[in-house]
């Protein structure tokens, strides 16, 4: 079975009680159980991750990449927090492997304060899910299923 990765970055371990009127009442339980169910419509496996270190989300997309080249891994989603408009080591790490991403925010970033608006993962994704809340993940699974399998 192939799985997908779903990395979680910064200060995303506090869904649920950070800034509710943003990002709502839902968990990071709680979004991990809604992508296990989403993966599973698809005959996809759900690895799920969350730091609020850069340096290992970087090595996790190392290991992902592996896992595309190997066969194991669709792809990636990829909530990276305020290290999406900042990290640079993100988007090189994702563009060295090659893995498939799909950007996702809970939160619509180009509503919210300008440091926000630029991504530096954009442009090494697949697609960018904003604004829909927990669902954008789910919407993120569904879209790497029907990736073929090398892009």
């Amino acid at each position: 079975m192939s799985t997908v990765l779903v990395l979680n970055g910064p200060n995303l371990n506090l869904l649920g009680t950070r800034e509710p009127a943003i990002y709502g009442s839902t968990t990071l339980a709680d979004v991990e159980a809604l992508c296990r169910v989403e993966a599973g419509k698809h005959g996809l496996g759900v690895d799920f991750r969350q730091s609020n270190h850069e340096g290992v989300l970087v090595d996790w997309i190392h290991e992902a990449g592996r896992g595309v080249a190997a066969g194991t891994v669709k792809g990636l989603v990829f909530n990276a927090g305020a290290y999406t408009h900042t990290s640079l080591a993100l988007a090189d790490a994702v563009k060295a492997t090659g893995v498939p991403l799909i950007e996702v925010h809970i939160s619509n970033v180009h509503a919210r304060e300008p440091v926000r608006h630029h991504s530096f993962l954009s442009p090494v994704a697949r697609g960018i899910i904003v604004g829909f809340g927990p669902l954008g993940y789910a919407l993120a699974i569904a879209a790497l299923a029907t990736l073929p399998a090398k892009a």
